[in-house]
């Protein structure tokens, strides 16, 4: 087993602090089902959110370019029932999808995505993917965040099955983090398996996100932070990005 695909079947306990019923609501809020009913969740991983988007009515399909992610997903789908169509895909290769009424790139998933270049590629693909009047909802790091509370390593974590050692230092690029993750895993014997997973993440202002969604077209966009309706601050620390084309 790899170490991302063990880095996979640990993801979900290590984030139970995302509120993933409050992003359901988010887009339920602004693309109702009975309007909006195709969703395309980019960046799906283990396929929580997609799953419970599958429960809120939504036709849902869901890619990633993890395929043990993937394969975690696609176990879950199958094990409740559910009729999920997963694809391994980098998301700045987008392909495929057309007329989509909905797309998502939740959980800071395009902050993965480094090069300016290639962010511009996923939104102008994200972009020709919708049909018009479409939606595009996405969240990623704030600056303040990036530059300053993912700096303010070491962090921990201990949940007795699974122990996590997080380092964080600068990237080569402004506003990028590089992370170095030990982790300790208890296996069926009471004994921990160690193994290291290595991650890059950058984000960019919200001025500059704005800026390239209004390039590609999109005629409406609307910017939150931290899970509420108010406009990001100083200190905030996700930014919720919603656009119409």
């Amino acid at each position: 087993m790899s170490s991302y695909e063990r880095f996979a079947y640990v993801y979900d306990e290590l984030m139970t602090d995302i509120p993933y019923d409050e992003y359901v609501e988010w887009i339920q809020l602004h693309a109702p089902i009975t309007e909006y009913p195709t969703l395309l969740d980019i960046g799906c991983g283990t396929g929580t959110l997609t799953m419970k988007l599958y429960d809120a009515g939504y036709k849902v399909s869901g890619i990633d370019l993890s395929e043990e992610m993937l394969s975690v997903a696609q176990a879950r789908a199958q094990e409740n029932g559910k009729a999920i169509p997963y694809f391994a895909m980098s998301m700045d290769k987008l392909e495929g999808f057309h007329a989509l009424d909905v797309a998502i790139i939740p959980i800071d998933s395009i902050n993965y995505v480094t090069e300016e270049v290639a962010v511009f590629e996923t939104l102008k693909r994200t972009y020709e993917a919708l049909r018009q009047g479409g939606q595009l909802f996405f969240d990623v790091h704030s600056l303040f965040k990036m530059d300053e509370i993912f700096l303010d390593g070491p962090f921990t974590y201990d949940d007795g099955r699974v122990t996590y050692i997080w380092h964080t230092e600068p990237a080569e690029h402004e506003h990028s983090v590089y992370h170095q993750m030990s982790f300790f895993v208890e296996t069926e014997n009471g004994l921990y398996e160690r193994f290291d997973e290595e991650h890059l993440q950058r984000t960019f202002s919200v001025e500059q996100y704005v800026k390239w969604l209004q390039e590609l077209g999109f005629t409406e966009v609307h910017v939150t932070a931290d899970w509420s309706f108010e406009a990001p601050e100083e200190e905030s620390e996700r930014i919720f990005i919603r656009a119409v084309k």
